[in-house]
């Protein structure tokens, strides 16, 4: 297949057609039934070899949306991810769409019972702009698995890529399959308040408030993949140069933009200048130079810009130690939207920098002296998305393990559980509501469908009026079991 254009993708954003367009998928679903496990992993192929073959265009795209987006880091944060899913999706899809067995109670043979997986309908994604492919297409993956139909409302904050997955995914599937919708906020909101049979929105805590707020009108199943901030505890056997490597990689990738980045580290007291001091050598290693570097990204807008240099501003102000890395002490333009990899040290819990997710190059560093005391600091905090922990005692890993809840965790390294395709990646409280990838993802989109096969030969008659002493008898043996 060939790059496609964008240049011909003109959707109709206005409510109306989003209602029409809901109407022809469910009618096309309930008329076609669900597809065959061939028709899907059918689909699944076809939409692999589509991102093999427009990986380069993809990585175009989503740099002009940023004004520098690392090519790199699109191939391997939104494009790889999406391949490996499908692959994962299609080798495995015969056994989760196979019906399982499950076993009835004695009192109940010799009837059988198993659980069936069915396609919901038409499933609603709103995906966000920080990693505009690979977000859209990681819950498509799923649904389409699950045999459902799809409308997808790409973010307006990247309209490039937005328009790319218009034409994209409309040279792949007819619009009775999958459609995507363009459009600003009011869009957004109008599509949040369709009678979809499950919404899946990826993006902020405040604006998920409001899809679910949306969905509940219907009586639509969500699954909300929020963020917040995701801490990173180091205990005093940490392996301090390789924790810092991977707490700086993490939080450098896509210059912050990711709802799993580390968002704040917790250090023992003692140990807390040598992080500092390893975390300039790891960016001096990683990125010499900032400003002309294009695998050091720009922040997506001038909005979320202002916004990270107010919380480094408000710290400064307040007397709190800023440490900030520029390698090659270059001037960074307030235009290239580029920020310097900074820590905060010690900051309050009334600052901005500690009250909301940063989603930039800024990273506060807190010390501790117990274990303890950064359990119970979590703990007091909104359940994160991700936990990170570097440590080599495994007494001390379970104990922060068994008693911190979050949505995942990677231990002595950073952000990679999110691409283990075996593992559920959701959040809990505010950071998220249910969960995908691999099989969960499968079955967030499936109707599981529990069947009772009678038998034949049965004894219910036993329990059914006019009651007498036989069912005396049963009503004895079963509740004495």
């Amino acid at each position: 297949m060939s790059v496609v254009s964008v240049a011909e993708a003109r959707p109709d954003v206005g409510s109306q057609a989003m209602q029409e367009t809901l109407a022809r998928q469910r009618e096309a679903f309930l008329k076609a039934g669900p597809p065959t496990l061939q028709e899907r992993r059918a689909d699944l192929r076809r939409l692999r070899r589509a991102i093999k073959n427009n990986a380069e265009r993809i990585a175009l795209e989503i740099s002009g949306d940023f004004g520098n987006r690392s090519r790199y880091e699109t191939l391997l944060a939104d494009v790889w991810p999406t391949l490996a899913a499908i692959r994962h999706a299609i080798r495995h899809l015969p056994r989760w769409t196979a019906p399982k067995r499950v076993s009835v109670g004695l009192e109940f043979m010799p009837a059988r019972a198993r659980i069936l997986y069915q396609p919901v309908g038409v499933v609603g994604i709103i995906s966000p702009w920080n990693y505009p492919f690979q977000l859209a297409i990681m819950p498509l993956i799923a649904a389409l698995a699950a045999g459902n139909r799809v409308m997808l409302k790409p973010s307006e904050l990247t309209p490039r890529t937005a328009q790319f997955l218009a034409e994209f995914l409309g040279s792949l599937f007819p619009a009775e399959q999958v459609a995507t919708v363009l459009g600003g906020p009011d869009v957004g909101a109008a599509f949040a308040g369709l009678a979809f049979d499950h919404l899946f929105y990826t993006g902020s805590t405040a604006v998920g408030r409001q899809v679910m707020r949306a969905a509940a009108e219907n009586l639509t199943p969500v699954t909300l993949e929020l963020g917040g901030k995701s801490p990173c505890i180091l205990a005093e056997d940490a392996a301090l140069p390789a924790a810092v490597d991977s707490i700086v990689s993490g939080k450098l990738l896509n210059a912050g933009q990711t709802c799993i980045a580390p968002d704040y580290v917790l250090v023992p007291r003692e140990r807390r200048e040598d992080f500092i001091k390893l975390a300039g050598e790891a960016v001096q290693k990683f990125y010499p130079m900032l400003a002309a570097n294009p695998d050091y990204d720009s922040i997506v807008n001038e909005r979320h810009y202002r916004r990270v240099v107010r919380y480094v501003a408000e710290a400064k102000e307040r007397g709190v130690r800023v440490v900030e890395f520029n390698p090659a002490q270059e001037k960074l333009g307030a235009d290239a939207r580029k920020l310097a990899p900074t820590l905060v040290i010690e900051p309050g819990d009334e600052l901005l920098v500690m009250r909301e997710e940063i989603f930039g190059p800024v990273l506060p560093v807190k010390s501790y002296s117990r274990i303890e005391e950064a359990i119970e600091y979590v703990n007091r905090r909104p359940r994160p998305l991700a936990l990170y922990y570097f440590g080599e005692d495994e007494k001390q890993r379970d104990e922060v393990l068994n008693k911190t809840l979050s949505g995942g965790v990677s231990v002595n390294d950073t952000l990679l559980h999110v691409l283990i395709e075996e593992l559920p990646f959701g959040g809990i409280g505010a950071s998220g509501i249910g969960a995908y990838h691999g099989e969960i993802g499968f079955q967030t989109f499936s109707h599981r469908k529990g069947v009772f096969l009678q038998s034949r030969f049965n004894g219910a008659k036993f329990l059914r009026p006019p009651f007498g002493r036989i069912t005396a008898l049963m009503l004895k043996l079963l509740m004495s079991r």
